[in-house]
């Protein structure tokens, strides 16, 4: 009886919905984005290997009709710079359009734009944190939009992007879809440099 009590408790403290970006990161986003790296599908937080995400993911959403353009951040949130945490842009590519096509039941979305910023992979250093988080954010794109000028040399060198400053900035909407992935520290063959 004392289990079933206990028990009981313990799924009225879980919430109903599940976050598609990781705890504490701002903005929370509970809309699942569908990534997948090759047959790989992300769900949120899945540790990949490195080798898997150098190549631009396939991103869509499942159960809704999208129509319009569409922004997408992917936002290293464990990154450093001189001995310092701070985030690593990824990507930021604009103008994804539906395709047309769907991947395992996700309708796909594309895009042909390699900016304002182009995809490159993770390859987190060897070292602290042990695993680092990689943060999808697909946004509503203004018919106008463009990088705003105070956050032209974060984007320009990739580091330290403020996201929900980029957000208010650039006059983008709270995101529609989220997800990231965890890739571990010196799984890496490769390192990018600024």
């Amino acid at each position: 009886m004392k289990f079933t009590a206990a028990f009981s408790s313990l799924l009225l403290a879980v919430p109903a919905f599940a976050q598609s970006t990781p705890s504490g990161f701002t903005p929370v986003v509970n809309s699942t984005l569908d990534v997948y790296y090759g047959t790989q599908y992300i769900s949120p937080g899945l540790v990949v290997k490195k080798s898997i995400t150098q190549r631009a993911p396939v991103i869509g959403v499942t159960n809704a009709a999208l129509t319009g353009k569409y922004l997408l951040a992917m936002i290293d949130i464990d990154g450093s710079s001189g001995g310092k945490t701070t985030t690593v842009l990824h990507a930021l590519l604009q103008d994804y359009t539906p395709a047309g096509t769907t991947q395992n039941g996700t309708s796909v979305l594309t895009t042909k734009a390699t900016g304002p910023s182009s995809y490159f992979g993770p390859a987190p250093p060897a070292g602290q944190p042990p695993t680092h988080r990689y943060v999808f954010l697909l946004h509503a794109q203004p018919a106008n939009f463009s990088v705003p000028a105070a956050h032209k040399q974060a984007v320009s060198s990739r580091f330290a992007i403020d996201w929900p400053k980029f957000i208010v900035d650039a006059g983008l909407s709270a995101p529609l879809y989220g997800n990231y992935l965890q890739v571990k520290s010196g799984d890496n063959t490769k390192r990018w440099f600024a």
